[in-house]
């Protein structure tokens, strides 16, 4: 129990622990100050250096906080630089990828025209692709209608008088042949080319031993080839005698007549392996000529029939010269006596000037004159004559 004047408290009490809960808690903090101050003295003189350290330290982070400021305020210059090299790239990059766009604007614009012109041309060649498919089929028609023609004995005659017919016509004039003309023997030949004696009129009859041809060109041994040769040797030869016994007349025709082969391949066969047979057609005075030669042959027989022509016309040429040459004698004749006319009228007017001159010097001098001073005595000069 503790007694405090009128008051007494029980050790017990908390209040009272506290109080000496606190005091002695004061009392232990100024035990604990006067022993740090003691040894902060001690402490004081013994952290001197570092004070001295940190001192140098504190300069050390204030350079270092210059430096950093530095180094900020370059990293701001270079952000600015970065910001503007980056805001020009942005703009390089920007007018590239403008002129990147143009370009694949302009080459996807003209790609797309040269796929437009290409595919154009594309259907214009399958245009011509179907055309030519068209002429293709016509032709395979025509080829179809052609064999069927060449077939036929008779057609294939009709083919070879026609194909006669065609050159003949471009060759010579209308009146220098006749077709399927009538000889005396009651003969009928393909053409008639009237050419003037001599030779005289030659006959053109058309051949084509087509049977004996497409055997040969058949032949797949040297059997069917001997046989097919024989053929085509036989066929021709029989052709060559039946041309020189029909067509050749003393007397009404040419001393000699053309085979015409409507064929160049067949014709090139006969001269390149069976030239015996263009031999003995020689001898026969046969003459085998095909669609070229034929035309050369024509071309030959219009000269000579220009030239006969020429001579049949020279005695009227000469007469008509000799009028012409009267003609002109009569003009000269005439051109003379107007000569003379001319000269006449020229005298004419040179005497008709002659007067006038003489008239125009009268006149001056009447002009001139004074009649008061003219004498009684002064004679008067005689007109002068007007030419007659």
């Amino acid at each position: 129990m503790i007694q405090l004047g009128d008051q007494s408290y029980a050790l017990g009490d908390p209040q009272v622990m506290i109080v000496l809960g606190g005091g002695i808690a004061i009392l232990a903090i100024l035990f604990l100050l006067i022993v740090a101050l003691r040894g902060l003295s001690k402490t004081a003189r013994m952290t001197e250096p570092m004070f001295m350290h940190m001192n140098h330290l504190g300069h050390a982070v204030q350079n270092l906080s210059d430096g950093q400021q530095q180094l900020a305020g370059g990293l701001h210059a270079v952000s600015e630089t970065q910001a503007m090299a980056q805001s020009q790239m942005m703009a390089t990059m920007e007018k590239r990828l403008e002129e990147v766009t143009l370009r694949m604007g302009e080459s996807l614009h003209g790609s797309a025209n040269r796929t437009a012109r290409s595919l154009g041309e594309l259907q214009q060649r399958l245009e011509t692709i179907d055309k030519a498919q068209a002429n293709i089929e016509k032709l395979s028609g025509n080829v179809l209608g052609l064999q069927d023609i060449l077939s036929n004995k008779q057609a294939r005659g009709a083919f070879g008088e026609i194909q006669l017919n065609d050159i003949v016509g471009k060759a010579l004039p209308s009146d220098a042949f006749t077709m399927q003309a009538t000889l005396s023997n009651g003969k009928r030949a393909d053409c008639l080319v009237h050419l003037p004696n001599p030779p005289g009129p030659i006959v053109i009859d058309s051949k084509f031993p087509l049977e004996a041809y497409e055997a040969l060109r058949r032949a797949t041994n040297k059997t069917e080839t001997e046989v097919a040769a024989r053929q085509f040797r036989f066929s021709v030869k029989q052709h060559i005698r039946a041309i020189s016994e029909k067509y050749i007349l003393e007397g009404e025709t040419a001393d000699g007549a053309l085979m015409f082969l409507p064929s160049e391949a067949v014709y090139a066969e006969l001269h390149a392996n069976y030239p015996e047979v263009v031999r003995e057609g020689f001898a026969a005075r046969v003459w085998i000529v095909s669609p070229t030669t034929c035309m050369a042959t024509l071309n030959t027989m219009r000269a000579v029939l220009k030239d006969a022509r020429m001579r049949e016309q020279a005695g009227t040429i000469r007469k008509q010269l000799a009028m012409l040459h009267r003609d002109v004698e009569l003009v000269v004749e005439r051109v003379g006596k107007l000569g003379t006319h001319f000269g006449q009228a020229r005298k004419d007017l040179d005497e008709i000037t002659t007067a006038a001159e003489r008239a125009g010097k009268r006149a001056d001098r009447l002009d001139k004159f004074d009649f008061e001073e003219l004498a009684p005595d002064d004679p008067m000069q005689p007109p002068l004559p007007l030419a007659e």
